[in-house]
Formats: C-alpha cells, sequence, structure tokens
C-alpha cells in the first residue's frame, strides 16, 4: 500500500478555484491547514455527476497511488489530524467513512432509513458521529453509534480508500447516480466484491442535511432500484 502521509483529497465544487478557496468550508478549511502531503484534486465550476469526476481521480492514481478522499465542498475539517486517522481507518478497514449501517435492507434508499418512507433505522444498526453546523459551537452533533464497526453501506459525505484497493477490485462509482445514490451504489458494489467498510471517528462539521425529497432524489431512487432489484 502507500504511504499512509500520501493523501488526495477529491472535491467537486460549484464555485471558482478562487471561490472554493473563500466560500466554501472545505476549501477554507485548506487555506488555513493543509496537512503535510495532502493533495488536493479540485474540480472547480463543476455541474458533471460526482462519479465521473471520482473514477478520473482512481483511474490517475494507477500511475502515482495512493490514498484518495471522495469529500463534498461543505466539510469544515475540525480535526488538524484527519490524514492520519484516515490512514488509521484503512489500516483496519478496505473503505472508511463518517457513518453507515451494519445491515442492509430491500429497498432501503439511504444508509440512515429503513425503507422508502424514510424511516429512520434502528439505532441499534447505526454507526458513527457526523457533525452539523456552518459554525462553532455546531448547531448539532448527531452520534448515531459506536464509530470503528463494520457497516454495509456508508454516508457519501466523506469517504476513503487505498487506491491500490479499487484498482484490484475493479471498483469504481456508477455513473448513472450523478448526485444521489452514488454513495449506496459505490457501497453495494463494494459489498459484492468482498471489501470491509468502517466507520471511523474523525472531527468534521458538514454545513448541509441532505436533501431527500427532491425530484433529482426520486429519480436516483428509481435508477438505483431498477439496477439492484431492491
Amino acid at each position: 500500500m502507500s504511504s499512509p502521509c500520501t493523501i488526495r483529497l477529491v472535491v467537486a465544487t460549484r464555485e471558482d478555484r478562487q471561490g472554493f478557496f473563500e466560500k466554501t468550508a472545505t476549501g477554507r478549511s485548506l487555506k488555513s491547514y493543509r496537512p503535510p502531503g495532502v493533495q488536493l484534486v479540485l474540480a472547480a465550476g463543476n455541474t458533471r455527476g460526482l462519479p465521473a469526476l471520482y473514477n478520473r481521480a482512481i483511474d490517475l492514481a494507477r500511475e502515482a497511488p495512493s490514498i484518495l478522499v471522495f469529500a463534498h465542498d461543505d466539510l469544515h475539517l475540525c480535526d488538524s489530524f484527519w490524514h492520519e486517522r484516515v490512514a488509521e481507518g484503512l489500516a483496519q478497514f478496505d473503505i472508511i467513512g463518517l457513518a453507515g449501517n451494519r445491515r442492509r435492507l430491500p429497498g432501503q434508499p439511504s444508509w440512515a432509513f429503513a425503507n422508502a418512507r424514510r424511516e429512520w433505522d434502528d439505532a441499534a444498526h447505526l454507526s458513527g458521529t457526523v457533525t452539523h453546523g456552518q459554525a462553532w459551537p455546531p448547531k448539532r452533533v448527531c452520534v448515531y453509534g459506536p464509530s470503528k464497526q463494520e457497516v454495509k453501506l456508508l454516508d457519501g459525505l466523506f469517504l476513503a480508500a487505498h487506491s491500490q484497493t479499487l484498482h484490484t477490485h475493479g471498483l469504481q462509482f456508477d455513473a448513472r447516480f450523478d448526485f444521489h445514490f452514488y454513495d449506496m451504489d459505490f457501497c453495494r458494489q463494494a459489498e459484492a466484491k468482498g471489501l470491509r467498510m468502517g466507520t471511523w471517528p474523525i472531527a468534521l462539521m458538514h454545513e448541509s442535511g441532505g436533501n431527500f425529497a427532491s425530484p433529482a432524489w426520486r429519480q436516483g431512487y428509481e435508477r438505483y432500484l431498477g439496477k439492484w432489484g431492491e
């Protein structure tokens, strides 16, 4: 595997490059402090689906293997040692995230929901912590369950894996899922390939709460069910 110090943070933003560092939470966090050895792969002014951008980063890593971190642009990187936490997590699991579900149910539309009515799954099956807000102290800290647990599904706001793991198992993101269900599909693929996924404690603050009722989300859910059958 690559050195734990070699990390590529892959981020897409609708802002231009300057706006990313001045206006977005992830950009301002990196402007304040970028840990040694962390490279930024930025898709500025982006209007394309996330899978196309993420897959390009995966392909480019064939020539220069690294840890790949796929992150949203609205994350405050509160943990100055987040890069070390990522390396620690990937010593235990093939793919890590902040929050997830230890089981997967038929028709499940999200790692957190148990059914299409978007009812939360029982807390006994959930894992991880995500802080929400735009300033400190945060609006809320959502402790879903203990971290460092093996899970079936992960929240896509922050995902990490060794590029060599993805290459060896032929794992990429499915381009039919642009901004919704790319993470659910990615986890389903990973499970089918026998990869171990887990949650890891990393102090990040997420500005967005998600959009689970939009027409685009519903279309994504239909495509997801069409691919997997349940």
